[in-house]
């Protein structure tokens, strides 16, 4: 029976209420590669080959933060004070949120500029 366990996510789509800000937070803060918009309110990039979709609610149902996206980075305690230092408001500090067999799994969260939870993460070997 086909299923979805080796589907690999194509595209995210982020709820934003000013996409042209969202857009800058992404390329600009965060360092993801701008692909391209369509007109005032869709904006897409690509981060490590998922596709992001910014863009505004299409229903008042969907007008709220959503999606938690969450950036594998090898260091997360540089990119922390990296992105810290260009104003990105975290939620908290990386640490350690399980011990897996092969790894240690570190988490570090934060908010983008339309209110939506990000993250970052790393498989620390």
């Amino acid at each position: 029976m086909p299923d979805l366990r080796q589907a690999r996510i194509g595209q995210i789509a982020v709820v934003c209420q000013d996409v042209a800000r969202a857009t800058a937070f992404y390329r600009d803060t965060l360092g993801v590669s701008f692909l391209f918009s369509v007109g005032p309110t869709l904006s897409f990039l690509d981060a490590g080959g998922t596709r992001l979709m910014l863009s505004t609610a299409e229903q008042e149902e969907h007008d709220h933060p959503g999606s938690i996206l969450y950036f594998f980075v090898s260091d997360i305690e540089g990119i922390y004070r990296d992105l810290k230092a260009r104003g990105v408001s975290f939620i908290d500090e990386p640490h350690l949120i399980a011990k897996m067999p092969d790894h240690d799994l570190w988490l570090c969260a934060f908010h983008d500029t339309e209110g939506n939870t990000m993250a970052i993460m790393e498989e620390k070997r």
